[in-house]
């Protein structure tokens, strides 16, 4: 019980390098997902397009939301969002920090998605089959076809067992043409996403270093803050319920003494010390005011230590020097002369 308390204190500690590799275990399940994902387009004109556009975009907006979900820290975002003002202002700079600090983590497992989707060009294949120009990679002496025919015969595309319009276009054909065109987009891809975490990452402390600064700072103590609180209640309800028992079991002793005429044992030292930690609040009702208070005013981020005193700024400066101790056998031949 101890080794897994010693992690759980261990994690708590190292919280944001724990969450960064929840998202990098995100971001290789979500590769290792799509590889044994079995992709079959439905090859119908109708469906193709819905079917390839859903698997790119919807399994990263799960995953998205995924990354949210497993954040400790969204409950503490949204409580800050939404308690009320009190005696506490709330700074939206340090609420778009936390926010965008979390966004960051949670898209690491989409972005991992759609790369590896646009690389293997499945999804572009079956989506855009029918856009193929025909024109320019068919067979230009092949007679004339409906639009609707020309549909169905081009939907069938990504299926190679029912596909039947070889004389009309190659498949093999098609299929590479959609899966550079794809590659393409996944590299540009790629390429988009590194250059934006580039900037995010590097760029944004340098033109506002004491803004990112004080956003930081303030968001992890919020965090502290937050962790802290629910120490010291967890430790006082422990209290509380140390207090209540031994009050229970001392009024059963009591009653035991009265009916078969025994005194009653002495309370033990532990139960003082939990009375102690207590700080007052010993009733039900005092404790869920002090809870709504939390809540409602949180107290105001101004402590207020011994005022010393300052001159431009400096402690101490603009105040007479203090003058050196006098020693002792200084002080005893002076009074012998005098």
């Amino acid at each position: 019980m101890d080794k897994f308390r010693m992690i759980f204190q261990f994690l708590q500690s190292n919280q944001e390098s724990f969450m960064n590799g929840i998202c990098g275990i995100m971001a290789l399940a979500s590769a290792q997902m799509y590889s044994a994902f079995d992709f079959n387009c439905p090859c119908l004109p109708r469906y193709n397009l819905a079917y390839g556009l859903g698997i790119l975009l919807v399994p990263p907006l799960i995953l998205f939301l995924l990354g949210f979900v497993l954040n400790n820290n969204v409950s503490m975002l949204a409580e800050e969002w939404r308690r009320p003002q009190g005696q506490r202002g709330k700074d939206p700079a340090v609420l778009r920090y936390m926010f965008c600090s979390m966004a960051q983590r949670a898209m690491i497992a989409p972005v991992v998605w759609v790369s590896v989707t646009l690389l293997d060009g499945k999804c572009i294949t079956c989506a855009f089959c029918t856009a193929v120009p025909v024109e320019t990679l068919g067979n230009a002496s092949h007679p004339d076809l409906s639009q609707e025919e020309m549909k169905l015969v081009l939907a069938r595309i990504p299926c190679k067992e029912i596909y039947d319009g070889q004389e009309l276009i190659a498949n093999e054909v098609a299929i590479r043409y959609l899966r550079c065109i794809s590659q393409a987009l996944g590299w540009c891809f790629v390429l988009l996403m590194t250059t934006l975490a580039f900037l995010v990452r590097s760029l944004r402390p340098c033109f506002t270093q004491a803004a990112f600064l004080k956003s930081r700072y303030w968001s992890h103590y919020i965090d502290i803050e937050r962790k802290l609180f629910d120490e010291t209640c967890t430790e006082h309800a422990r209290s509380f319920a140390k207090v209540c028992i031994q009050q229970f079991f001392e009024g059963m002793s009591t009653d035991l003494a009265a009916t078969r005429c025994h005194l009653p044992s002495k309370a033990p030292a532990d139960a003082g010390e939990a009375a102690e930690k207590l700080l007052g609040i010993t009733d039900r009702g005092t404790m869920n005011t002090a809870l709504k208070s939390w809540h409602r005013c949180k107290p105001p981020l101004h402590l207020h230590p011994p005022a010393l005193p300052t001159g431009n700024g400096w402690a101490g400066e603009g105040q007479p020097p203090v003058q050196p101790p006098v020693p002792r056998r200084e002080m005893a031949a002076y009074y012998s002369r005098v």
